[in-house]
């Protein structure tokens, strides 16, 4: 099946010959649209299949056993939320979802580690916690390769965007998208269209495809869902301090056509360290240009839009 966005291979910007045309193919796609699929990560395949194997186990527990591991008291940032709770941003209408928060876990002594939510483990399905770290890990060394070209494409001090997420609080969801009632009902899906709202997301190969992105000229385009391929998007954060030059492009997750089938994805949300201020990166101003958006703290601005899709109380 053919890719309906840009493909760039992450082994090109190791290779000094093709580095720079790697740089504009990647930047002008996440420019032009917010969205590029990656190839050439160094993932394989078997080991994604082993994840969402044991995250389908997770899923599959009596929802007394899942609540378990829920706690809405923390704004839902590690553990389990609920089907039916999040919504996106001005849609009152609950996305038909389930899913399981995972978070950056640090070593006891590094002074971070007590500012970041502790991760829960189901105890039901052992394995949980090795395979999700490790996914963690991989992504993370993918995220900061892809963070460095961008600020490469964009002009920015080398290693600036990376250094923002370094020991960020950055989370992969596990999401199950089950088979229900409310497919026909309108305006009612599995995910809502809406805009991520971190730095850049990373989205390894879901089971089956659902996954749709806004073009341009205001028609739904499908992205398909194919082995090998991560597809990476750009968040509100990051359109924020480029000062739009990066969208954050809307993008949606449609209900199956015919005999309908559960869906299961991982995308990894790349937020920057608590501390970072989402500020105008001066590389992306011209002569003359101000900046559209002033300075707030990262984490003060997620805990804005977290409430706004339900997530967080207040």
């Amino acid at each position: 099946m053919e890719q309906t966005i840009p493909v760039v291979d992450l082994r090109d910007y190791d290779d000094p010959a093709k580095r720079d045309a790697f740089v504009k193919t990647y930047g002008d796609a996440l420019r032009s649209l917010g969205f590029v699929a990656l190839e050439g990560y160094g993932i394989d395949d078997a080991f994604f299949a082993k994840v969402y194997d044991a995250y389908r186990r997770f899923f599959a527990l009596p929802e007394d056993v899942k609540k378990k591991y829920e706690n809405p008291e923390d704004g839902r940032r590690r553990g389990y939320t609920s089907f039916g709770i999040e919504h996106a941003k001005d849609n009152a209408k609950p996305d038909l979802k389930e899913f399981f928060h995972v978070g950056r876990a640090l070593p006891a002594d590094d002074p971070m580690a007590a500012r970041l939510p502790k991760n829960v483990w189901p105890a039901e399905v052992a394995e949980l916690e090795a395979l999700s770290m490790e996914l963690f890990a991989k992504l993370d060394r993918v995220a900061s390769t892809c963070l460095e070209a961008l600020g490469a494409y964009l002009g920015a001090e080398p290693g600036f965007l990376p250094a923002m997420a370094e020991k960020g609080n950055t989370i992969q969801r596990f999401i199950h998208y089950p088979v229900c009632d409310g497919f026909d009902e309108p305006g009612v899906m599995r995910a809502a269209q809406h805009e991520d709202i971190n730095l850049m997301t990373l989205l390894p190969p879901a089971d089956e495809s659902g996954l749709e992105v806004l073009d341009r000229e205001g028609k739904w385009m499908p992205i398909h869902a194919i082995p090998g391929q991560i597809i990476a998007d750009t968040g509100d954060m990051m359109s924020r301090i480029t000062n739009d030059r990066i969208p954050a492009t809307t993008h949606r997750v449609v209900n199956p056509q015919g005999e309908p089938t559960p869906r299961y994805s991982m995308p990894f949300f790349i937020h920057p360290h608590l501390d970072v201020d989402l500020e105008v990166m001066p590389c992306c101003l011209g002569e003359g240009e101000s900046p559209k958006y002033a300075p707030i703290n990262n984490e003060e601005w997620l805990q804005q839009r977290l409430r706004e899709i339900g997530l967080a109380k207040g």
